[in-house]
């Protein structure tokens, strides 16, 4: 696999993981496997800025959910960082935390859905954050690029064409957290939608319900 300065292409993908599920992590494997990734980083956020007033489990539990969900595969990982940041948690942040560590040279990629490359104009300092790293966007088959005509306004020529580039058409998975939460508070099964070891740990907590 190709890497820069001999430190490995990590993909960054940050959400509230509430609870984490297939869909997650067959689109970042996807993703990974085509951008030719050698680390795929999990970021649960404590209070994601655009999930507000959204009902989370305990960040802890979000936590040992994503590394139970990860813990056969050896490309992925979970990070425990913006856990213990203050909010809001905000990308270019995250991003910048882990070019220290990587180094300038490292190619990093920070993993969106289509909802969000669209909202991408009202993200804090969005020019700075396409400026850190490549912002990779999974769609769904059948998708049409929205107009990036504000983005535009407030992220470079350069930066943009290369999220332009980076767009990509990943399988379509129809599961979703906000069903899950549904299907455990009525009581219904959650198998196949997310790991056996998720849903154990939903069921020892209690979380949910």
């Amino acid at each position: 696999m190709s890497q820069t300065s001999g430190v490995p292409r990590t993909l960054l993908f940050g959400g509230s993981f509430n609870p984490i599920h297939h869909g997650h992590l067959i689109v970042a494997r996807d993703v990974a496997e085509r951008l030719d990734v050698e680390r795929v980083i999990l970021i649960p956020s404590a209070v994601p800025p655009h999930k507000q007033g959204v009902p989370l489990a305990p960040i802890e539990s979000r936590l040992e959910m994503c590394r139970a969900a990860v813990r056969d595969e050896p490309r992925f990982e979970v990070s425990d960082w913006e856990a213990h940041q203050t909010p809001p948690n905000y990308s270019l942040l995250t991003v910048r935390h882990f070019r220290e560590q990587l180094g300038a040279g490292a190619w990093i990629g920070w993993l969106i859905g289509m909802d969000s490359l669209i909202e991408l104009p009202t993200w804090h300092r969005v020019g700075d954050l396409a400026a850190e790293c490549t912002i990779v966007t999974a769609v769904r088959p059948g998708f049409a690029l929205p107009d990036l005509h504000e983005h535009a306004r407030c992220i470079a020529a350069d930066d943009l064409r290369r999220i332009e580039r980076h767009v990509l058409v990943t399988p379509h998975i129809e599961i979703s957290a906000s069903a899950i939460r549904r299907r455990v508070a009525a009581g219904r099964s959650i198998r196949y939608l997310t790991p056996d070891a998720v849903i154990e740990l939903i069921a020892r907590h209690g979380l949910y319900a």
